[in-house]
């Protein structure tokens, strides 16, 4: 651990983890992220598909095939973690600046911030349905209106207060309880496939069900941005898994790990989703891509409370898990002395209230197409530059003592690399039309179409051009960029 008592740039939570304390094998990361891919987001994501035309089949296969692509950059960025023990907003002064890691940092920060707020909503909404099976007087919540009535968002404000609690405990607090998680949720999603067959009378009649696109072209209009959406799920932790791959006691057990945890169980608990989704189709009239709205409608209230307390619990795992530890330590690399973890996951719950997340969920398109795609045009950009960095540039060797000093190899000019801001710019631009216009802020005519429709690659835009953009720089740059 780099000695640097005077230096602004490091405190406990960001000082690189010494090899005997790198524990985690490759059980332990396939756990994590059987644990993360067990969460109600995974479930909508899946059912949200169903619910805009795909066949079940289709969107199981849309689901795999994102995750077999966002464990790339998730392998490759994990690497670094693992070999120097670092965390992502410290990785990221290598290709950013010692000042300009900042960016990404809050870009990414911001991000899980929304990802927190929609998580604390869903565990709100849960625990208010739970109430209202005991009380079937109460009304359904409504989020037709800015904001949601006062019993929902008095449970929102008690579930909230739960997460802070465990911010406030420390992070080792939530161990136990993704164990719990990890046994509990898996038994509570067969109980709801089962019933879903049952109820559907056999699961031929669900898988029966037709893809509502009436051709080719109709199709692949919806499963590029789907296709786009699913990896932008992701795509914050394909930045930040080194807050994670830096407990690793080997790159084999972080690389094992990922794959065997990521795209399986997320694929498997998709299929879940779908198959509930279709069945709900059956027995309702419409399809269901809630799961607290669907699992609201159970007449039998102890059916109600038990699937509640396991979106409850397992929303409270995930959200500790994937969006408080990173955040936290973004938040925290803004000011190292000032800013501990935990003063950065009380930063990250406050933005997350302010986000109004009850809106977001409200609309499956609007998940969809507006949140998922829209920030993941901001992180492909990051991701393909941090790994050009790592990889084509720095040949995976990094000066560890310097990512913590002033004035170091990373400080650049004035603590900014302004070739990788510039590529971060370029990367996002392209994006930034179809954007304005989904959220119909611009006419459909004021861009031509092939531009505006690059938004439905937004990830895959940003990420594939990072490379060309640094390794092109005049050499003299490159030169100076490779040396600090």
């Amino acid at each position: 651990m780099p000695d640097f008592q005077d230096s602004s740039l490091i405190n406990e939570d960001l000082a690189p983890i010494p090899p005997e304390k790198r524990t985690w094998g490759t059980w332990n990361y396939a756990a994590l992220w059987i644990s993360m891919s067990l969460c109600i987001p995974t479930y909508t994501m899946a059912s949200s598909m169903i619910n805009q035309g795909m066949s079940w089949w289709q969107a199981v296969l849309t689901i795999f095939i994102g995750n077999a692509i966002v464990l790339v950059p998730m392998i490759l960025n994990g690497h670094a973690g693992a070999k120097f023990g670092i965390p992502f907003p410290v990785l990221a002064r290598a290709s950013f600046g010692t000042r300009g890691a900042n960016i990404p940092a809050m870009l990414r920060a911001i991000v899980a911030c929304g990802w927190f707020g929609i998580q604390t909503w869903i565990g709100g909404a849960s625990l208010y349905n739970m109430i209202r099976a005991w009380y079937p007087s109460l009304e359904p919540i409504n989020v037709t209106s800015l904001f949601p009535q006062a019993l929902p968002a008095l449970c929102f404000l008690v579930f909230w207060l739960l997460n802070m609690f465990i911010v406030y405990k420390g992070v080792d607090s939530i161990r136990k309880l993704l164990v719990f998680k990890a046994i509990f949720l898996p038994l509570a999603a067969i109980a709801l496939f089962c019933w879903a067959v049952m109820a559907a009378k056999g699961l031929g009649p669900i898988l029966e069900q037709p893809s509502q696109f009436r051709d080719n072209a109709s199709f692949f209009k919806f499963f590029f941005p789907a296709l786009t959406a699913v990896v932008g799920f992701w795509a914050t932790l394909s930045l930040n898994i080194p807050d994670f791959t830096r407990y690793a006691k080997s790159q084999k057990a972080q690389i094992n790990g990922q794959a065997l945890g990521l795209a399986p169980s997320m694929t498997l608990f998709a299929f879940v989703g779908v198959v509930v989704t279709s069945a709900s189709a059956m027995i309702y009239g419409s399809p269901e891509w809630d799961p607290v709205q669907l699992a609201g409608k159970f007449e039998n209230k102890f059916m109600v409370s038990f699937a509640m307390i396991g979106i409850i619990i397992s929303t409270l795992a995930t959200n500790i898990a994937a969006n408080i530890v990173s955040p936290a330590n973004d938040f925290s690399n803004l000011s190292p002395a000032r800013i501990s973890f935990k003063t950065g996951g009380y930063i990250t719950g406050i933005i997350g209230v302010l986000i109004f997340p009850w809106k977001l969920m409200a609309d499956p398109n609007g998940y969809i197409f507006t949140w998922l795609i829209a920030y993941s045009s901001l992180l492909g950009p990051i991701g393909g530059i941090m790994i050009a960095d790592y990889y084509f540039i720095r040949k995976q060797q990094l000066e560890v003592d310097e990512l913590y000093r002033h004035n170091g190899r990373y400080e650049f000019k004035s603590g900014f690399n302004n070739i990788a801001i510039i590529a971060l710019l370029f990367g996002i631009l392209p994006n930034v039309p179809g954007f304005l216009l989904q959220v119909k802020l611009i006419s459909a005519t004021a861009f031509p179409d092939w531009i505006s429709h690059l938004y439905n690659y937004a990830w895959f835009v940003g990420f594939f051009g990072e490379r060309d953009i640094l390794l092109f720089a005049d050499e003299e740059e490159e030169l100076n960029y490779s040396k600090g």
